[in-house]
């Protein structure tokens, strides 16, 4: 059987290089779920008992990022944000910074029970070796790794950009997350979902933190974990969810952050959770509630028209496009025609799951619940039903919206009140 196309040159080139082995980003170093590492399984093996090491790394949704040999860990601790570096073959502290930041944004509003600290994913940039982070209450942060985590520059989005609280969406009341997206390095730019009336999204200079620009959009922020790089006609693009809309906005020169195309998309609660997901210029949007749905858009410079549309939702779990399938997990793991959106297969018990990996070996990693892993065939390998190799269930007991990591060989998870563990894959 042919095994799932892992490479997407258009996306490829959108991205700051990294090594094979790192993880640089929200949803790995293509930023759409792949990975260029094997599964790992081998004799019927996957993960080892207990794991290598594990850590407390401090509450929040924030998703461990990995370059270098070293584990970059986002959360909340000692009464404000806290940035660990660890390193990734035993987890020891090489260095830890905290900043002062409430563990709520400053609009917060409903489900306070379900998340708290950082959601949004750390940015690394390999040329710069800078990282940055984004507190809830909108604090903009970018720290040397090469000098224990020094801040280089900070901006408050809210006090610079006056965002104000996310109005109420539909028939349910008004809820607001504070910031969740995860920023994205493009060329000198940091990109950042902010939100406001000065533009949806703005490009800070990655070295100094001046605006660069911002987009003609002012939609208020979703609540997804970022933009997605794609290439539109040949013109470097971004997608963006927001709260209303699915966004593309153009980058190149002369023309940053002209909007390309809208779609509505506006999700009761608030709730537009999922990212974009995209392959050449295509995007795939999906959310639960009123909208229930996963739909397929082409995009061209003239504009989005809808492809196809399914009763096949992703709450969380941003869904993954490799080869002519899509695969998403919410409640149950999916896999669906990238032509048609038919569903293929489905099976196992996930809750709201948080990620869904692909692997070069033509396998995919699923994590939801509370903290439960499962190594499942991708269709190359098992075309006509779900087939579950391994499966580890209660890791944690907190949910595991985190998406997981796997770099050089170990698998880093971790869930919602920051407890993180590493496995390594192959027994």
């Amino acid at each position: 059987m042919p095994r799932i196309a892992l490479v997407f040159p258009t996306v490829v080139l959108m991205l700051v290089p990294a090594t094979a082995a790192d993880w640089p980003c929200w949803r790995g170093p293509t930023r759409d779920g792949h990975t260029a590492e094997s599964s790992g399984w081998a004799g019927g093996k996957w993960l080892a008992e207990k794991p290598a090491w594990t850590a407390a790394v401090g509450a929040g949704a924030s998703s461990p990022v990995v370059v270098g040999g070293k584990v970059y860990a986002f959360g909340r601790g000692g009464g404000g944000d806290v940035v660990r570096c660890l390193d990734a073959r035993d987890g020891k502290e090489a260095w830890t910074v905290k900043a002062a930041g409430p563990l709520y944004g400053r609009f917060h509003a409903g489900d306070e029970g379900f998340y708290s600290g950082p959601s949004s994913t750390p940015e690394y940039d390999p040329h710069t070796k800078l990282l940055y982070t984004l507190g809830p209450d909108g604090d903009l942060r970018c720290r040397d790794t090469v000098a224990g985590g020094n801040e280089v520059w900070k901006l408050n989005l809210y006090d610079a950009y006056g965002a104000k609280q996310r109005p109420r969406i539909g028939r349910s009341p008004v809820r607001d997350y504070g910031y969740t997206s995860s920023p994205l390095v493009h060329r000198d730019w940091l990109l950042v979902e902010v939100g406001s009336p000065r533009g949806t999204l703005v490009a800070f200079d990655k070295r100094t933190g001046k605006e660069a620009w911002a987009s003609e959009m002012s939609d208020e922020a979703g609540h997804t974990a970022g933009p997605v790089p794609m290439v539109v006609e040949g013109v470097p693009c971004v997608a963006v969810l927001t709260l209303r809309h699915l966004a593309v906005i153009r980058l190149d020169a002369g023309k940053e952050g002209k909007t390309v195309a809208t779609f509505p998309w506006a999700t009761d609660f608030a709730n537009n959770v999922a990212s974009p997901a995209v392959r050449d210029d295509f995007v795939l949007v999906t959310s639960a509630y009123n909208q229930n749905a996963i739909c397929k858009l082409r995009v061209t410079l003239a504009g989005a028209t809808e492809v196809w549309r399914k009763r096949f939702p992703s709450k969380v779990c941003t869904p993954v496009i490799a080869g002519g399938h899509v695969y998403l997990a919410w409640q149950r793991a999916r896999c669906l025609d990238w032509e048609t959106g038919e569903q293929v297969w489905e099976g196992g018990a996930f809750g709201d799951a948080g990620s869904c990996v692909a692997t070069a070996d033509g396998r995919l990693i699923v994590y939801g619940g509370s903290g439960k892993l499962a190594l499942v065939e991708g269709v190359g390998r098992s075309p006509a039903a779900y087939t579950e190799l391994a499966v580890r269930d209660r890791i944690f007991g907190a949910v595991a919206w985190p998406h997981v990591a796997l770099s050089g060989g170990r698998l880093f998870c971790r869930d919602r009140e920051g407890n993180l563990a590493c496995f390594p894959v192959g027994g």
